[in-house]
């Protein structure tokens, strides 16, 4: 498994286990343990969870699971986000969908999550969402309190844009570390508007969440994902891939960025899957004929 630099003292695998539908799995915290297992004896070290998963379960269902085998936590990274809320049976104080990036919420979602992770450090947060509301010094005294304890070791952010990225980076002494964003060959708004670049322009290396589009490619019948579908069965077969979604993790792994792409399943050959992509090469020819696919007209 590549290994992915995200600071002088931090690395992550190329693929990424995402635990977004960890509550909807219907696993015993055996099975779960036994997933988590076969993620690192494959070399995927790195976890990406948020407080709100599973209307705020998925963080301790993973804890369950993992205190079972306490010592893995030191063979793995753990990602997780914060910054919203949602009305929920867990959460009844909680009135309305919000943001809220304030010191205070920051604290006590970092203090939540280590009790749900069971584990006394996060390797990195994100705020999950740009919060309009946001301050960014109270976020930046936030991050600071909790890197002195040593409860946080890095920070970063998620489908933040270049001018949100930019004004929350100016109140930090030290650099976000990733920024999390949607991408995918059916997805293309983080690569037309600037946000990609904007990783290789920082040295950072992005998280790519839902590098399958959800699964829209593989069942939607409007003309984009008709016109990728075709492309990509014809790429398949050029580069001996094993089904489209293959081509689909490939895209994003020829990319000169480092995208590093989040998979969502709990199934093992869809894991494996991501996994024997990263074998797969595309000349350019190829890789343009998915984003001119994509586009529905070639780049001028």
């Amino acid at each position: 498994m590549e290994r992915i630099t995200i600071s002088k003292d931090l690395s992550f695998s190329r693929i990424i286990h995402g635990l977004w539908r960890l509550s909807e799995w219907n696993q015993s915290k055996e099975e779960t343990l036994s997933l988590i297992q076969y993620n690192l004896a494959q070399g995927i070290t790195t976890f990406d969870h948020a407080d709100i998963y599973g209307s705020y379960t998925c963080e301790d269902i993973f804890g369950d699971a993992l205190s079972l085998a306490p010592s893995l936590r030191e063979k793995m990274e753990i990602v997780t986000k914060c910054g919203i809320v949602l009305p929920s049976p867990n959460r009844p104080q909680h009135r309305t969908h919000h943001y809220n990036t304030s010191k205070k919420h920051i604290l006590s979602s970092v203090e939540q999550s280590l009790k749900n992770l069971r584990t006394d450090y996060i390797d990195v947060l994100l705020i999950h969402r740009p919060d309009p509301f946001m301050n960014g010094e109270e976020v930046a005294e936030a991050f600071t309190q909790l890197k002195e304890e040593g409860k946080v070791l890095h920070f970063g952010v998620s489908n933040f844009k270049d001018h949100q990225w930019n004004m929350l980076q100016s109140h930090l002494p030290y650099p976000l570390v990733t920024n999390q964003i949607e991408l995918s060959a059916y997805n293309l708004e983080n690569i037309e508007d600037g946000t990609l670049n904007l990783c290789q322009e920082n040295r950072i290396a992005p998280m790519a969440w839902s590098p399958l589009a959800g699964g829209n490619i593989f069942t939607s019948q409007d003309d984009k994902a008709v016109r990728l579908r075709t492309t990509l069965e014809k790429i398949q077969g050029e580069i001996g891939a094993e089904g489209i979604d293959s081509v689909l993790y490939a895209w994003l792994l020829n990319h000169p960025a480092s995208i590093m792409p989040i998979v969502g399943s709990g199934k093992k050959d869809r894991i494996q899957t991501a996994i024997d992509s990263q074998s797969l090469t595309l000349n350019h020819d190829q890789w343009f004929e998915i984003l001119h696919s994509s586009m529905g007209h070639e780049v001028p």
